[in-house]
């Protein structure tokens, strides 16, 4: 028989995990965070390489590479989101992506930020020297392909990125760390996943991760929904990958659309980051929060179900 003592320190270990019949949040972002690291990553990371056998994918920074590795995250986080989903009687969707808003206003607005942001930073390091465009890189029908390619993996990486990183794991941080510890947590990990499996990540760029992770909670924040966040993710991408060519972590993308050459300091250029490790993206950045935080101010802040 267990004395009442021993009972008590029991139901006091179980009130850490459950409250009112069901598994705490902080426990349940916990428990999606490990089923996709480390069982459902690591399964996709030794499938990736027989897929890129099947499909016949070659080596490099190309569109087909990015939206495979991208498409295996969607679906590690579908299949996280979705055992979480059924625990908590919710559709799969309605972490703040609902599919129904996918081509929403919100979405839109967003891609315009992400093209007005890396298109500013591009200008700037034009107008400073920093970049020179030589010409075009791809031309003709292979151009076409590549840029619907391009765009299908960006679409890939906002998508699978944004779910992953700002959907399940965002809001139900938020219902026990309240929104900016939870924001800061996802930031961390965010960028900790690109620093350590990315070449060449410095110091400048982490800034820039941060920041960047940062504004997108925020934007959720302020929106109510995580579309503003894709589009944006996807149209910054796009330009940065396809439009602009800049290099990523010492790779050069395949099939862009630019030929262009940097030249000076890593501070402007952002070296063998691109654009995204620049200076230039701070004021961007900046930018960015002042828009939405403006756009958004008489919109009542989101509250997670």
């Amino acid at each position: 028989m267990i004395d009442i003592r021993t009972r008590t320190l029991l139901q006091r270990i179980l009130t850490l995990f459950v409250a009112d019949g069901r598994v705490r949040p902080i426990w349940r972002a916990v428990i999606y965070f490990t089923i996709g690291t480390w069982a459902l990553m690591p399964l996709s990371d030794r499938l990736y390489p027989l897929l890129q056998h099947a499909f016949r994918i070659g080596p490099g920074l190309t569109a087909a590479n990015i939206a495979l590795g991208e498409t295996e995250l969607f679906v590690v986080a579908l299949v996280c989101t979705g055992i979480l989903g059924v625990y908590e009687r919710r559709r799969a969707d309605s972490y703040g992506l609902p599919v129904t808003r996918a081509l929403g206003a919100h979405t839109w607005e967003g891609a315009a930020c992400g093209v007005v942001a890396a298109g500013g930073v591009a200008l700037g390091m034009l107008s400073l020297g920093g970049m020179r465009i030589e010409g075009v890189a791809t031309t003709g029908s292979a151009l076409v392909l590549s840029g619907f390619a391009w765009l299908g993996a960006n679409i890939c990486i906002g998508v699978a990125e944004e779910y992953w990183y700002r959907s399940y794991l965002l809001q139900t941080l938020w219902k026990s760390l309240a929104f900016w510890p939870a924001a800061i947590v996802v930031a961390l990990i965010f960028t900790a996943d690109h620093y350590f499996y990315k070449s060449g990540e410095n110091i400048w760029d982490v800034i820039t991760l941060i920041s960047l992770s940062l504004f997108a909670s925020y934007s959720v924040l302020r929106t109510g929904t995580l579309w503003f966040a894709v589009g944006f993710h996807v149209a910054y991408d796009f330009m940065q990958l396809f439009i602009i060519g800049t290099p990523n972590g010492s790779r050069l993308p395949v099939g862009r659309l630019l030929a262009v050459t940097f030249q000076g300091p890593e501070w402007l250029t952002g070296g063998a980051l691109g654009t995204e490790a620049s200076f230039l993206m701070y004021p961007m950045i900046a930018l960015l929060w002042l828009y939405v935080w403006w756009r958004f101010r008489d919109q009542p802040a989101l509250r997670p179900k």
